[in-house]
Protein backbone atom coordinates (compact mmCIF):
# COMPACT_ATOMS: atom_id res chain seq x y z
CA UNK A 1 0.00 0.00 0.00
CA UNK A 2 1.37 3.42 -0.94
CA UNK A 3 1.19 6.49 1.25
CA UNK A 4 2.23 10.12 1.24
CA UNK A 5 5.22 10.96 -0.99
CA UNK A 6 5.25 7.45 -2.42
CA UNK A 7 6.01 5.75 0.89
CA UNK A 8 4.91 2.16 1.23
CA UNK A 9 2.91 1.04 4.23
CA UNK A 10 3.92 -2.42 5.39
CA UNK A 11 1.63 -5.18 6.54
CA UNK A 12 1.05 -5.08 10.26
CA UNK A 13 3.88 -6.20 12.48
CA UNK A 14 1.57 -5.57 15.44
CA UNK A 15 -2.17 -6.00 15.58
CA UNK A 16 -4.08 -3.46 17.68
CA UNK A 17 -5.10 -6.28 20.00
CA UNK A 18 -1.43 -7.12 20.62
CA UNK A 19 -0.08 -3.57 20.59
CA UNK A 20 3.06 -3.41 22.79
CA UNK A 21 1.99 -0.01 24.14
CA UNK A 22 -1.48 -0.94 25.41
CA UNK A 23 -0.32 -2.90 28.50
CA UNK A 24 1.60 0.15 29.80
CA UNK A 25 -0.13 1.60 32.87
CA UNK A 26 -0.02 5.14 31.44
CA UNK A 27 -2.68 4.29 28.80
CA UNK A 28 -6.38 3.79 29.45
CA UNK A 29 -8.06 0.54 28.47
CA UNK A 30 -10.28 0.39 25.39
CA UNK A 31 -13.77 -0.96 25.30
CA UNK A 32 -14.09 -3.97 23.01
CA UNK A 33 -15.99 -2.06 20.30
CA UNK A 34 -13.44 0.79 20.41
CA UNK A 35 -10.57 -1.63 19.90
CA UNK A 36 -12.43 -3.23 17.01
CA UNK A 37 -12.91 0.14 15.33
CA UNK A 38 -9.28 1.21 15.82
CA UNK A 39 -8.20 -2.12 14.36
CA UNK A 40 -10.13 -1.34 11.16
CA UNK A 41 -9.06 2.34 11.30
CA UNK A 42 -5.41 1.27 11.13
CA UNK A 43 -4.29 0.68 7.54
CA UNK A 44 -0.74 -0.49 8.11
CA UNK A 45 2.62 0.54 9.51
CA UNK A 46 5.26 2.92 8.19
CA UNK A 47 8.97 2.59 8.96
CA UNK A 48 10.81 5.93 8.97
CA UNK A 49 14.58 6.44 8.97
CA UNK A 50 16.35 8.77 11.38
CA UNK A 51 16.43 12.30 9.94
CA UNK A 52 13.54 11.68 7.55
CA UNK A 53 10.67 14.16 7.33
CA UNK A 54 7.40 12.55 8.38
CA UNK A 55 5.12 15.50 7.56
CA UNK A 56 5.86 18.84 5.87
CA UNK A 57 4.41 22.22 6.80
CA UNK A 58 1.83 23.29 4.22
CA UNK A 59 1.25 19.75 2.97
CA UNK A 60 -2.04 17.89 2.75
CA UNK A 61 -1.95 14.34 4.05
CA UNK A 62 -4.55 11.61 3.70
CA UNK A 63 -3.17 9.99 6.83
CA UNK A 64 -2.38 10.53 10.46
CA UNK A 65 -0.07 8.44 12.58
CA UNK A 66 0.51 7.07 16.05
CA UNK A 67 4.13 6.60 17.08
CA UNK A 68 4.65 2.93 17.89
CA UNK A 69 8.39 3.25 18.47
CA UNK A 70 11.04 5.94 18.13
CA UNK A 71 11.33 9.71 18.61
CA UNK A 72 10.48 12.77 16.50
CA UNK A 73 10.17 16.54 16.84
CA UNK A 74 7.67 19.11 15.53
CA UNK A 75 9.02 22.39 14.19
CA UNK A 76 8.36 25.52 12.13
CA UNK A 77 10.79 27.37 9.87
CA UNK A 78 11.15 31.06 9.09
CA UNK A 79 11.82 32.04 5.49
CA UNK A 80 15.55 32.47 6.27
CA UNK A 81 15.83 28.92 7.61
CA UNK A 82 15.73 29.65 11.33
CA UNK A 83 13.98 26.83 13.16
CA UNK A 84 11.72 26.74 16.21
CA UNK A 85 11.15 23.29 17.68
CA UNK A 86 7.67 23.13 19.18
CA UNK A 87 7.57 19.74 20.87
CA UNK A 88 8.85 16.18 20.82
CA UNK A 89 6.92 13.04 19.89
CA UNK A 90 7.45 9.57 21.29
CA UNK A 91 5.53 6.28 21.53
CA UNK A 92 1.81 6.75 21.98
CA UNK A 93 1.71 10.26 20.47
CA UNK A 94 -0.58 11.14 17.56
CA UNK A 95 1.04 12.90 14.59
CA UNK A 96 -0.82 14.76 11.87
CA UNK A 97 -4.06 15.54 13.69
CA UNK A 98 -3.74 19.25 12.88
CA UNK A 99 -3.50 18.54 9.17
CA UNK A 100 -6.42 16.13 9.37
CA UNK A 101 -8.73 18.70 10.97
CA UNK A 102 -7.48 21.95 9.39
CA UNK A 103 -6.72 20.78 5.86
CA UNK A 104 -2.95 21.29 5.85
CA UNK A 105 -0.06 20.95 8.24
CA UNK A 106 1.02 24.08 10.09
CA UNK A 107 4.33 22.52 11.15
CA UNK A 108 6.78 19.83 10.02
CA UNK A 109 7.77 16.60 11.78
CA UNK A 110 11.24 15.02 11.58
CA UNK A 111 12.41 11.68 12.97
CA UNK A 112 15.06 11.86 15.70
CA UNK A 113 15.59 8.11 15.52
CA UNK A 114 14.32 5.22 13.41
CA UNK A 115 10.57 5.09 13.89
CA UNK A 116 7.64 2.76 13.36
CA UNK A 117 4.29 4.49 12.86
CA UNK A 118 0.75 3.15 12.83
CA UNK A 119 -1.03 4.61 9.78
CA UNK A 120 -4.68 5.73 9.90
CA UNK A 121 -6.98 7.02 7.16
CA UNK A 122 -7.92 10.63 7.78
CA UNK A 123 -11.35 10.15 6.17
CA UNK A 124 -12.39 7.67 8.86
CA UNK A 125 -12.19 10.37 11.54
CA UNK A 126 -15.78 11.25 10.63
CA UNK A 127 -16.91 7.75 11.59
CA UNK A 128 -14.96 7.98 14.82
CA UNK A 129 -16.77 11.18 15.80
CA UNK A 130 -20.20 9.84 14.74
CA UNK A 131 -20.10 6.40 16.33
CA UNK A 132 -17.45 6.38 19.07
CA UNK A 133 -17.93 9.26 21.53
CA UNK A 134 -15.31 7.85 23.88
CA UNK A 135 -12.67 7.96 21.15
CA UNK A 136 -13.88 11.40 20.05
CA UNK A 137 -13.33 12.61 23.61
CA UNK A 138 -9.86 11.06 23.46
CA UNK A 139 -9.02 13.12 20.36
CA UNK A 140 -10.19 16.26 22.19
CA UNK A 141 -8.10 15.28 25.22
CA UNK A 142 -5.01 14.81 23.04
CA UNK A 143 -5.47 18.25 21.46
CA UNK A 144 -5.98 19.85 24.89
CA UNK A 145 -2.88 18.14 26.23
CA UNK A 146 -0.84 19.54 23.36
CA UNK A 147 -2.13 23.03 24.20
CA UNK A 148 -1.17 22.53 27.84
CA UNK A 149 2.36 21.53 26.88
CA UNK A 150 2.69 24.57 24.62
CA UNK A 151 1.51 26.77 27.51
CA UNK A 152 4.30 25.41 29.70
CA UNK A 153 6.86 25.86 26.91
CA UNK A 154 5.76 29.49 26.44
CA UNK A 155 6.12 30.10 30.18
CA UNK A 156 9.59 28.61 30.01
CA UNK A 157 10.75 30.78 27.11
CA UNK A 158 9.14 33.91 28.56
CA UNK A 159 10.04 33.68 32.25
CA UNK A 160 12.53 30.95 33.11
CA UNK A 161 16.26 31.62 33.09
CA UNK A 162 18.38 29.81 30.52
CA UNK A 163 19.39 27.13 33.02
CA UNK A 164 15.81 26.73 34.25
CA UNK A 165 14.64 26.43 30.63
CA UNK A 166 17.13 23.69 29.87
CA UNK A 167 16.37 21.87 33.13
CA UNK A 168 12.63 22.03 32.42
CA UNK A 169 12.97 20.81 28.84
CA UNK A 170 15.15 17.83 29.73
CA UNK A 171 13.00 16.92 32.76
CA UNK A 172 9.84 17.24 30.66
CA UNK A 173 11.11 15.00 27.87
CA UNK A 174 12.53 12.55 30.40
CA UNK A 175 9.21 12.37 32.29
CA UNK A 176 7.29 11.61 29.12
CA UNK A 177 9.83 9.01 28.01
CA UNK A 178 9.77 7.25 31.37
CA UNK A 179 5.96 7.11 31.32
CA UNK A 180 5.97 5.12 28.06
CA UNK A 181 8.76 2.79 29.13
CA UNK A 182 11.60 4.10 26.98
CA UNK A 183 14.98 2.75 28.13
CA UNK A 184 13.29 0.44 30.65
CA UNK A 185 14.93 0.83 34.06
CA UNK A 186 18.10 2.38 32.65
CA UNK A 187 18.65 6.16 32.70
CA UNK A 188 16.70 7.81 29.91
CA UNK A 189 18.89 8.60 26.89
CA UNK A 190 17.29 11.43 24.91
CA UNK A 191 18.48 11.32 21.26
CA UNK A 192 18.88 15.07 20.76
CA UNK A 193 21.78 17.40 20.02
CA UNK A 194 22.54 20.70 21.69
CA UNK A 195 21.32 22.36 18.48
CA UNK A 196 17.91 20.78 19.09
CA UNK A 197 17.88 22.24 22.59
CA UNK A 198 18.93 25.66 21.28
CA UNK A 199 16.17 25.59 18.66
CA UNK A 200 13.60 24.61 21.30
CA UNK A 201 14.60 27.18 23.90
CA UNK A 202 15.28 30.10 21.56
CA UNK A 203 18.94 30.37 22.65
CA UNK A 204 22.14 30.60 20.64
CA UNK A 205 24.17 27.41 20.35
CA UNK A 206 27.00 29.02 22.35
CA UNK A 207 24.65 30.00 25.19
CA UNK A 208 23.08 26.55 25.10
CA UNK A 209 26.49 24.88 25.34
CA UNK A 210 27.39 26.94 28.40
CA UNK A 211 24.03 26.19 30.00
CA UNK A 212 24.31 22.45 29.39
CA UNK A 213 27.80 22.54 30.89
CA UNK A 214 26.37 24.00 34.10
CA UNK A 215 23.83 21.18 34.34
CA UNK A 216 26.61 18.66 33.78
CA UNK A 217 28.77 20.31 36.46
CA UNK A 218 25.87 19.87 38.91
CA UNK A 219 25.78 16.18 37.92
CA UNK A 220 22.19 16.41 36.73
CA UNK A 221 22.89 15.13 33.22
CA UNK A 222 25.71 13.73 31.12
CA UNK A 223 26.20 14.22 27.40
CA UNK A 224 27.20 11.14 25.48
CA UNK A 225 27.39 10.20 21.83
CA UNK A 226 23.83 9.93 20.69
CA UNK A 227 22.25 12.29 23.17
CA UNK A 228 21.60 13.48 26.69
CA UNK A 229 21.39 11.07 29.63
CA UNK A 230 19.45 12.14 32.71
CA UNK A 231 21.21 11.45 36.01
CA UNK A 232 19.01 13.24 38.56
CA UNK A 233 15.47 13.70 37.32
CA UNK A 234 14.07 15.12 40.57
CA UNK A 235 16.73 17.80 40.93
CA UNK A 236 16.13 18.88 37.33
CA UNK A 237 12.46 19.38 38.20
CA UNK A 238 13.37 21.36 41.32
CA UNK A 239 15.75 23.58 39.38
CA UNK A 240 13.04 24.27 36.78
CA UNK A 241 10.36 24.95 39.44
CA UNK A 242 8.25 22.31 37.71
CA UNK A 243 5.96 19.88 39.52
CA UNK A 244 5.86 17.27 36.80
CA UNK A 245 3.33 16.03 34.25
CA UNK A 246 0.52 15.42 36.73
CA UNK A 247 -1.24 13.03 34.33
CA UNK A 248 -3.43 10.06 35.09
CA UNK A 249 -4.02 7.41 32.45
CA UNK A 250 -4.22 8.86 28.97
CA UNK A 251 -5.65 7.82 25.60
CA UNK A 252 -3.88 5.76 22.97
CA UNK A 253 -5.39 5.80 19.49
Amino acid sequence: MSGQNGRSFSSRQYSCENCPLRPLPVFREFEKKELLFVSTFKKGELAVDKGATVLVEGSHSAHLYTVLSGWAFRYKLLSDGRRQILNYSMPGDLIGLQGSLMGEMQHSVEALSPMLLCVFEREQLHELYRNHPGLAYDITWIASREERMLDENLLSIGRRTAMERAAYLIAFISSRARAVGLNGKAPVRIPITQQHIADTLGLSLVHTNKTIRKLMDRKLIVWRDGGCEVIDHERLKELAHWEGLGEDRRPLI
